[in-house]
């Protein structure tokens, strides 16, 4: 049997027992494994154990991940999630849908210090429903702001997605992060400019909230300031070449361990917890990458991408068509998988197939999160809207589905925009310093 047709069977084996919900880290190991050996040799496949865990879970680069995770659990246990959402309501909160655009701004900036869509969506939503069903909110609109602005927490930097894509491709993570701020902002907006036409050609979905004075906004300006403050540390370092991205998790998880102690919430019981949900994480995230990377040898001397980089870049269509074709298998994975699975499983094959087609590296990443996002809010996977479930059990899961329907528009928007304007997300990391 040929490598190639090997190959093919691995990647159909891989996704069949994918889908009998066996875990995909150790999945992916094992047929990397098997099909290594089968097309070299045991010895061979035996070296990649040797070599390929200790390697993996010893680069300097993979340090990032669990900085960035333990800052997102430092900044979850000082409050700033409850201070974000507090600050927007000050300021908006009183127009029409107003609680619903500042649950898309608490998303937007505990997004930029957490780097997980779950974190964001079930932090806000434990926050910011009780106060919109406090003001007799659609139950629909309610929960899909939250599952859908919970989604920002994967696009807008830091990303774990982008971490894990740029190590799979050895692309820039700076670049990566810097790139999607602007796509961040603008899909954030869409969000914002969604419910505020919605609720002005129906007021009852989403009737304002208390009305405040401007010195009440400015007073509640005073308990975000450390979100501004990571973001501009992390993102401004990276942008002028201060930092590398571990450096920059780094002085972030610092600086979420000062602010946490600055508030006086950082006791020795959260201190334990935050350490653990890291750990947790971690390890669960480094199995899927240490099976990722020997399931990448596997298809490398199977030669499977490059076979079909090759026949997809001679097809008699255009490179958009074929781009279009590889978002809608996105589309369609993130119906059925995890976002972090679907992007280590899929990138070794894609990124290939991107390179021929000529198209930008860093852009494609910034496409490939957006597609992303849109997995965690459909059915049947859909976790954030299960997340969001779990906080509001007497909403049923299908409104929260009916909720997130508009959203899902406004990301197929922000995907047509950023494939039309390519430099939406890479005027920034053009501009960067290194």
């Amino acid at each position: 049997m040929s490598p190639l047709a090997v190959g093919l069977i691995g990647v159909g084996l891989l996704v069949i027992l994918i889908f009998l919900r066996m875990p995909v880290g150790l999945v992916m190991g094992l047929v990397g494994f098997v099909g290594f050996a089968y097309i070299t040799s045991v010895e061979g496949a035996f070296g990649l154990l040797r070599t390929v865990p200790f390697n993996t879970a010893a680069s300097y680069d993979l340090c990032v991940l669990p900085l960035f995770l333990l800052m997102g659990s430092f900044a979850f246990h000082s409050g700033l999630s409850e201070a974000l959402y507090y600050s927007a309501y000050r300021w908006i909160g009183g127009l029409p849908g107003g609680l619903a655009m500042a649950t898309i701004l608490g998303c937007s900036g505990f997004a930029a210090v957490s780097g997980s869509t779950l974190a964001t969506a079930g932090t806000m939503g434990m926050i910011a429903l009780p106060e919109m069903k406090k003001y007799d909110y659609n139950s629909a609109l309610a929960t899909g702001v939250v599952a859908s602005g919970g989604s920002l927490g994967i696009l807008i930097p830091p990303s774990s997605i982008f971490i894990i894509y740029g190590i799979l491709t050895e692309q820039s993570i700076g670049k990566l992060f810097i790139s999607g701020v602007c796509p961040g902002i603008l899909l954030a907006l869409l969000f914002m400019v969604s419910i505020y036409v919605r609720v002005r050609h129906n007021p009852k979905l989403g009737p304002p909230g208390d009305r405040t004075n401007f010195g009440q906004k400015l007073r509640a300006l005073k308990d975000s300031w450390g979100v501004l403050a990571l973001f501009l540390l992390i993102m401004g370092g990276l942008y002028v070449g201060l930092f590398t991205p571990t450096e920059a998790a780094g002085a972030g998880a610092f600086g979420a361990f000062l602010f946490a102690l600055f508030k006086k919430r950082l006791t020795k019981q959260n201190l334990i917890t935050a350490l653990n949900e890291t750990m947790r994480s971690t390890a669960m995230i480094f199995v899927i990458v240490i099976g990722a990377m020997i399931f990448g040898y596997f298809l490398a001397i199977s030669r499977v991408p490059f076979e079909l980089a090759s026949f997809v870049g001679g097809l008699p269509v255009s490179a958009h068509v074929i781009l279009i074709g590889i978002l809608i298998v996105y589309l369609f994975l993130g119906c059925i998988m995890d976002t972090l699975a679907m992007v280590i499983l899929t990138v070794p094959i894609f990124y290939p197939v991107i390179v021929k087609l000529g198209f930008d590296p860093i852009w494609f990443g910034v496409i490939m999160v957006l597609v992303s996002e849109m997995g965690v809010i459909t059915p049947p996977v859909g976790l954030n809207v299960y997340v969001i479930h779990g906080v509001a059990k007497d909403v049923p899961l299908f409104t929260i589905f009916r909720g997130i329907a508009p959203f899902l528009l406004m990301m197929i928007v922000c995907i047509i925009f950023v494939i039309i304007f390519p430099q939406i997300a890479l005027f920034l990391p053009n501009l960067m310093k290194g």
